[in-house]
């Protein structure tokens, strides 16, 4: 009989997940046309503030070649403002795709973002006799709070369906991925 019981009430703590579709949105952002927060020298980097979807800001962070992008408020949760790549990088504009949850009654959540990022090769730093160019690129999937901001997972962007998979990412992992816990996936 208890097994039967919460065999129902799984059911039905199970049927609004069901009922919910995932749609998406997506914004563009440019450093330079963005608020510039933080640095007043090239050299200084900074911090741009950038318009995102509905309430929700995209936060660039720049400094030593490196690059950092999170979204939404700063909490103490967000560790995407944290993370980024060992090699040289750089996302001073890109579009965001935007994964949102519509749920019953017309509301909506975005719960994570896909953004490309450029990265700097071993190979490019080898070959280069000026400037640096990135050739490498990587679609970061980011999981958004409640519960945490994070880098869920990154997809080879030069692969075959790279966007689907990276889609794919962020609809699986991203609503249940524990921030500071879970290990962002890393997938060709």
């Amino acid at each position: 009989m208890k097994r039967a019981v919460l065999t129902i009430v799984l059911a039905l703590l199970s049927a609004p997940a069901a009922a919910q579709s995932i749609e998406y949105a997506y914004t563009k952002f440019d450093a330079k046309t963005c608020k510039h927060t933080k640095g007043r020298e090239v050299e200084d980097y900074g911090s741009w503030l950038c318009p995102g979807y509905k309430n929700l800001a995209v936060r660039l962070s720049a400094g030593d070649q490196r690059m950092y992008v999170t979204f939404g408020p700063r909490t103490k949760d967000n560790i995407a403002g944290t993370e980024t790549f060992p090699g040289f990088n750089d996302v001073y504009e890109g579009t965001v795709e935007w994964r949102i949850e519509k749920r019953p009654g017309g509301r909506e959540r975005p719960f994570a973002t896909i953004l490309r990022w450029n990265l700097v090769t071993a190979e490019d730093q080898e070959k280069a006799t000026g400037p640096i160019k990135p050739s490498g690129r990587v679609l970061v999937v980011t999981r958004l709070g409640p519960g945490g901001t994070c880098h869920v997972g990154y997809v080879d962007g030069r692969s075959k369906d790279a966007n689907e998979h990276a889609r794919k990412l962020a609809d699986e992992r991203a609503r249940t991925f524990q921030c500071g816990k879970d290990k962002a996936e890393y997938a060709d």
